[in-house]
């Protein structure tokens, strides 16, 4: 039974739906296409490199070992999906939508999810390369172990995201909208936007190596 009453960091932690994917049946890359719905697959070993899937949707698929450098995604909807070692150097994916996914220990270079819409996503053990969330939806989304060279979530709108021993190279906040994002698991190299951080939560470190951008954003001049 649910506790009656929760912490406060709890309440503002992502809430993540445990993914149950059984009785899935073997599919296969000529089951794929554009606009059309796919239910209940598991792709293994499947090459879709630059195919054209725009506006596609994905309910209660897994994706194993999959390759999809350069695959068209536009608009496309991804519900209750997990993917394991995707592997894509290049994924065009603006306007999508990602709903109950995982994504486990997979390398993509240049993620466009701009205008996207994140929903009970979490990423776990990923190497990611520059990652457009520019004017995204994110909600209830959680990155573990992963590392991420450059995530751009200017304009975007997120609420209950959390960082676990995530690297964070560069991290741009301009013009974001933040509620219960908590940034303490995140070793941030580089920020810009620091106005965008209003409703993140951060370590009393992290305060520190931010306060000399803090202190030039407020035209404060800090001498010894």
């Amino acid at each position: 039974m649910a506790r009656s009453s929760r912490t406060a960091r709890d309440q503002g932690a992502p809430r993540l739906d445990p993914l149950d994917l059984s009785d899935l049946v073997q599919g296969f890359g000529g089951d794929v296409e554009p606009g059309r719905r796919t239910e209940g697959l598991a792709f293994e070993d499947v090459d879709l490199a630059g195919r054209q899937l725009e506006a596609s949707t994905f309910s209660e698929c897994l994706f194993q070992d999959v390759t999809a450098h350069d695959a068209g995604l536009r608009s496309v909807s991804f519900v209750d999906c997990r993917f394991v070692r995707l592997s894509a150097p290049s994924l065009p994916a603006p306007r999508s939508r990602w709903r109950g996914v995982e994504i486990e220990a997979s390398r993509i270079g240049s993620a466009e999810l701009y205008d996207g819409d994140l929903s009970g996503v979490l990423v776990t053990g990923c190497k990611l390369g520059y990652v457009n969330l520019r004017g995204a939806k994110l909600q209830d989304v959680k990155f573990v172990d992963c590392v991420i060279d450059e995530l751009d979530l200017g304009g975007a709108t997120a609420t209950r995201v959390a960082f676990e021993e995530t690297r964070v190279d560069a991290l741009d906040t301009t013009g974001a909208t933040l509620e219960h994002v908590d940034l303490r698991g995140a070793r941030l190299h580089r920020v810009a936007g620091v106005d965008g951080l209003r409703g993140a939560t951060l370590s009393s470190v992290q305060a520190v190596e931010l306060a000399e951008l803090m202190a030039e954003r407020l035209g404060i001049d800090v001498r010894d």
